[in-house]
């Protein structure tokens, strides 16, 4: 396969610079001579492998683009038409203990199988445990997996050929060799099962089961065939809903402590502001010495800088324990109280000051552990005294050995008592609403699967899950985290079900500041763990990061597009001011935003087997959906994990949502604030290149175009003549386009002009992409007008960029002295002539 030789028109050579095998036969499409043309299907399900030869001018010599680069050579995949329908078509000998059932699949181009093999009853306190293989898939090209990096996390494992994570993992996919995604995901949390996969020296899938009941019970795994990935990821999670849905382990009284803990509704505006609102962490910026004073000062150096938080959070190191100098594992939870060397007067009156002094502060939150502290609660604190207690015993590790937690039959009263506003005068006082709290950050959630005996585990596991959930409604509303809860029992009993609000739940391990090496994995693990937790009922939180670092913009931007909150944890003065701003907009009520996608964000379907250190892009996926089906700004996060500068050509089909037939986009990206020409997803050359140092990011956003034919226009008739439109959103920002409400609004107007109505929820500079705006004569003021509230805005906050409009939305309002009204969006109106 031979390219002809590639000048640009000014003469300089052009730098090939492919990454992927699909855009080397894409760029050979387009400039081969002859151009490439349909291949015959292979007599065999196997990819077709390739490489590209080339030349920079007439007196060079060839040269083998996998010579020269870090590329192996390119595969081409051809799926069957029909996929095989028997199990045994992608799993050879698997154990005749399984009973396999074919199910309805809720997705298309989908097989839908569910498995169950028996497990042993628990022995008094010993678990039952029984091991069972799902065989060696078959035709495997590469494999991925979703493994338990340690108890609370998970994190992405990657591979060629033979399946064999070095841990327990809890959903695998395979790509076969003709081109089909062979997923299989291991279903726990229902009748007290624990089931991850683990291999054997073979590459057999091995089932590995964990029962704590003293019946008999059943192992479930689903698997799914697909021709994507993201399809039979979806089969098997759409149907592991419908499992967990039949466990009947939750009571009755609990059930109906649900329903009236719903029935009491989430108000829009906590949604708002605990969702979108900028969030201060004490962790990393204030150190484990914490103490009110400190987090006085934090908040008086952010107000003098000007950085609005919204939102409060006190995390570890305020609560009264036991063991001082002590391990944090040897350190039991003694009072609700604030401990006296930090918080002398207590937690309310530390709460009262910050309302006072900082009215901006919507929301303050505390950090705590599921089962109080890391070491469980003191045998000899007020809280032992007041609540049953019991002594576990936690496994072999780390944090072995025993702790004393509060017993089963009082979990739900400790939580009301800890977490409600009630006045009275009994000791231990109801503490946290009272105190000036409204919100919380639970952590430390793995120690229920750390309990090492079984009636332990029976006892607990889903009682303090339930007792959470419940108390967090019933108080807090959605105004709760749940940290290091990436053990199966929860992901599917808690987190899976869609009858109770979005939780917010970390995403992943933690942000490590002075790690170097763990900035890139963080993110890249976070892309890739999406792909599962997209389909959970929660808000994927990526964790706190600090804007003054070597890493913040790499950071920044990827919480930016991840669809989650965003919390940073500074050193108090150490704060990058236009990275902040880049990430947040002011409302009309004086508020601060951040401009977050209304979708979640992920690794996308090209990168799925992509490894960490296969030295290519992490492209992460995400879309912000307007008020009609037709319309979507689809964002692209693209971070350079390597350890060397890359470059790549990224095609338009790479964003999520795009899409086919004649709907036309451009691309913007950001920090470049380039505009690409229009392009359609079909195109033989729907790219943009990127390149990108280490550490280096990019987010590029493609907006689809609507075309006018305006009077006097001097496009040409027939296909693409006129004038094409889109609203861009807020200039300067990351995910400036998630700064619209809704759908933009354009249509021709009888007399002529075309009307451009766009809403946005915080004030800045709004952008507008006009194709034709660079041709207009006699300057642009004669063919525009801009409204706000029906009112004509001054014309120097109006200009012009090339073929973008710049309405400075801020300057605007506070030049016209407008005032809120009972929202927080504001209509800009574009005429033009």
């Amino acid at each position: 396969m031979v390219a002809g030789d590639i000048q640009r028109a000014e003469g300089k050579p052009f730098q090939l610079k492919f990454v992927r095998a699909a855009q080397m036969l894409l760029f050979a499409n387009a400039l081969c001579d002859p151009p490439l043309v349909t291949l015959n299907r292979p007599t065999r399900p196997e990819p077709i492998c390739f490489t590209l030869k080339y030349r920079l001018a007439a007196n060079d010599t060839w040269k083998w683009v996998n010579e020269h680069s870090n590329l192996s050579d390119g595969e081409l995949y051809f799926q069957p038409r029909t996929p095989p329908g028997d199990l045994v078509n992608y799993l050879r000998d698997f154990s005749h203990e399984f009973s396999i059932n074919q199910v309805e699949s809720e997705t298309p181009d989908t097989l839908l199988w569910s498995l169950t093999a028996p497990v042993k009853e628990a022995d008094c306190k010993v678990s039952g445990v029984s091991e069972t293989s799902l065989g060696i898939p078959r035709s495997i090209s590469r494999w991925f997996s979703l493994v338990r990096i340690w108890s609370p996390w998970l994190a992405p494992r990657h591979g060629h050929g033979q399946f064999s994570p070095k841990e327990d993992a809890m959903l695998a996919s395979f790509l076969r060799l003709d081109g089909l995604h062979l997923v299989l995901l291991a279903v726990s949390g229902v009748d007290e099962v624990l089931n991850v996969f683990k291999p054997d020296e073979n590459g057999s899938v091995i089932l590995h089961s964990r029962n704590d009941s003293l019946e008999a019970g059943e192992a479930k795994v689903l698997a799914a065939v697909g021709t994507t990935f993201n399809t039979a990821l979806a089969a098997v999670m759409y149907h592991s809903r419908k499992i967990v849905r039949g466990d009947a382990s939750m009571s009755l009284d609990m059930k109906q402590e649900m329903k009236t803990a719903l029935d009491k509704g989430v108000k829009a505006e906590w949604m708002e502001n605990w969702y979108d609102g900028l969030t201060y962490c004490t962790w990393n910026g204030l150190g484990q010495g914490l103490n009110e004073q400190k987090i006085f000062d934090a908040l008086d150096i952010l107000k003098e800088k000007k950085i609005n938080i919204t939102n409060l959070l006190i995390d570890d190191n305020w609560q009264s324990l036991d063991n001082h100098g002590q391990s944090q594992f040897q350190r039991g939870w003694t009072d609700f109280e604030a401990n006296k060397e930090g918080f002398p007067e207590g937690l309310k009156h530390t709460a009262l000051n910050i309302r006072e002094k900082h009215p901006n502060i919507q929301h303050i939150g505390v950090w705590h552990a599921l089962l109080g502290y890391w070491g469980g609660v003191s045998p000899d604190g007020n809280i032992a005294k007041n609540y049953k207690t019991r002594k576990v015993r936690k496994a072999k590790g780390l944090a072995g050995g025993t702790m004393t937690v509060v017993h089963e039959d009082d979990v739900l009263r400790m939580y009301d008592d800890f977490y409600r506003h009630v006045t009275t005068l009994t000791n231990p006082p109801r503490f946290l609403l009272e105190s000036g709290i409204d919100s919380v950050k639970t952590d430390a959630q793995f120690f229920l699967d750390r309990m090492d005996d079984a009636d332990d585990r029976r006892r607990f596991m889903k009682t303090y899950q339930d007792a959470w959930t419940i108390a967090g409604l019933r108080y807090f509303s959605i105004k709760a985290i749940s940290c290091m809860s990436q053990i199966p029992q929860i992901l599917f009993h808690t987190q899976l079900q869609l009858n109770k609000p979005r939780l917010m739940v970390r995403n992943s391990d933690d942000f490590f500041p002075d790690i170097p090496s763990s900035h890139p994995f963080h993110i890249f693990t976070n892309a890739l763990t999406a792909l599962f937790t997209c389909h959970l009922n929660v808000l994927p939180d990526w964790d706190m990061f600090q804007t003054s670092h070597p890493y913040s913009s790499f950071h920044a931007s990827a919480r930016c597009i991840s669809g989650g909150p965003i919390y940073i944890t500074d050193t108090p003065g150490q704060h990058d001011i236009p990275l902040i701003n880049s990430m947040t907009a002011p409302t009309i009520q004086k508020t601060t935003r951040i401009l977050r996608p209304n979708a979640v964000a992920k690794c996308i379907e090209a990168g799925v087997y992509t490894a960490y250190e296969s030295e290519r892009f992490l492209k992460v996926g995400t879309f912000h959906t307007g008020s009609t089906a037709d319309y979507g700004v689809s964002i692209l996060g693209i971070f350079n994990v390597s350890e060397k500068p890359l470059a790549e050509l990224v095609a338009l089909r790479d964003f999520d949502g795009v899409r086919g037939g004649g709907e036309r986009y451009v691309i913007r990206a950001h920090p470049s604030a380039e505009i690409s020409p229009p392009m359609r997803k079909d195109d033989d050359f729907a790219v943009v290149d990127l390149e990108l140092g280490t550490k280096g990011w990019a987010v590029l956003s493609a907006y689809p175009l609507r075309t006018f034919t305006l009077q006097g226009s001097r496009g040409l008739p027939g296909e693409g003549a006129g004038t094409d439109v889109a609203v861009l959103g807020m200039m300067g920002k990351m995910t400036g386009a998630a700064a619209v409400v809704g759908t933009p609004v354009m249509a021709m107007r009888s007399n002529g002009q075309l009307k451009i109505a766009a809403t946005v929820k915080v004030l800045g500079v709004l952008e507008v992409y006009i194709s034709s705006l660079e041709d207009w004569t006699g300057g642009f003021g004669e063919h525009v007008l801009v409204l706000i509230r029906e009112r004509a805005v001054p014309v120097e906050t109006v200009g012009v960029s090339g073929r973008v409009l710049k309405v400075d939305v801020e300057k605007a309002w506070e030049g016209m002295g407008m005032q809120p009204g009972w929202g927080n969006e504001v209509e800009v109106v574009v005429l033009v002539n």
